[in-house]
């Protein structure tokens, strides 16, 4: 394993890291047993940053990864994030009282007396421009309730908003093969901030695992059922808001750029770790196997500039233009 900095936090963490949004829920059913497995097996392999989401399962993650602090003596950082509790989910729902009670309610479930880092979790777009909410953030940090905060969003926009906060230490933003802006927008002011970069849907929802087909089906309580039109949440959390036909096309296309030996989702997670302004990808597991499969990609060799531009090739011609200017 592999470990890089994540920006103004200064944790060093696994380059591959854990999304716990699965393990929670709308990824159909995922049994205790198959996801403390993956959380164990995590790490076994070096794995030592975990991020989940007050929102996910109703705190199933979040009392998940507990369970995981008990069982195990080593330390690892965990992320969590709040916000998405709000009916109606509104700017003016961010506030102190409302982020207190979301606090309290991840430290109980969590099981701890402060959160190593809390994210605003894709807040509408005004909150990135109300310097008081970063205030009440501060003040948490004072409390002792946080030990660091960021945001989590949708687009490069709000990212580069965000970032204008001067305490603002981590941004998480969909990035893969599917997804190129955030590397041609962002990532340079980033670096000049300071800022640490998760790289969340690093697999596109499964797509770039190389192992959908036109036939694949979902249950009806997984978000790639029910979520390709942006019916529960923002399309692009879903497949990266890439036709779903178009890209297992692009997919078929990436195929011959893996090298022998390696499988396709090991390469489009390698390829994330090709942008060191990325502290960390974040793809999630279901069970022990896919954790040894993601953590795997930590310690492949780099790839070749003629194989970046083959991906960049592909992404040009048949995703760029569904993608490129919504997020």
């Amino acid at each position: 394993m592999q470990y890089r900095t994540l920006g103004k936090t200064g944790y060093d963490v696994s380059s591959i890291s854990f999304g716990a949004w699965a393990i929670g829920g709308t990824w159909g059913e995922v049994s205790e047993q198959d996801a403390m497995s993956a959380l164990h097996r995590a790490l076994d392999l070096g794995i030592n940053f975990f991020d989940t989401a007050d929102v996910y399962g109703d705190g199933r993650s979040e009392r998940l990864i507990a369970r995981l602090r008990r069982e195990r003596p080593e330390a690892f950082y965990v992320a969590t994030k709040a916000g998405r509790r709000l009916d109606p989910h509104t700017a003016g729902g961010y506030n102190a009282v409302n982020l207190r009670g979301f606090i309290d309610r991840s430290l109980q479930n969590l099981e701890t007396e402060t959160l190593d880092l809390l994210q605003l979790h894709c807040p509408p777009p005004e909150v990135y421009e109300r310097d008081e909410v970063f205030g009440v953030l501060d003040g948490f940090v004072q409390d002792g309730l946080l030990q660091a905060y960021g945001v989590s969003v949708e687009t490069v926009e709000e990212a580069l908003t965000a970032i204008k906060h001067p305490n603002v230490s981590t941004v998480q933003i969909i990035f893969n093969a599917f997804r190129f802006k955030p590397a041609e927008q962002f990532f340079a002011a980033a670096l000049e901030a300071n800022i640490g970069i998760l790289a969340r849907v690093p697999l596109a929802s499964g797509l770039l695992t190389g192992k959908m087909t036109p036939q694949s089906s979902f249950a009806p309580d997984d978000h790639r059922n029910f979520n390709r039109h942006g019916e529960a949440f923002d399309r692009g959390e879903t497949f990266s808001g890439v036709d779903f036909e178009t890209g297992l096309k692009a997919v078929e296309e990436l195929r011959l750029l893996v090298t022998e030996g390696i499988t396709l989702a090991e390469f489009a997670l390698r390829w994330i770790l090709m942008f060191p302004e990325v502290s960390c990808a974040i793809p999630g597991a279901k069970n022990a196997a896919q954790a040894e499969a993601n953590a795997r990609a930590a310690d492949l060799p780099p790839l070749s500039e003629a194989t970046m531009r083959g991906v960049a090739a592909v992404y040009d011609r048949l995703i760029r233009p569904q993608v490129q200017d919504l997020w």
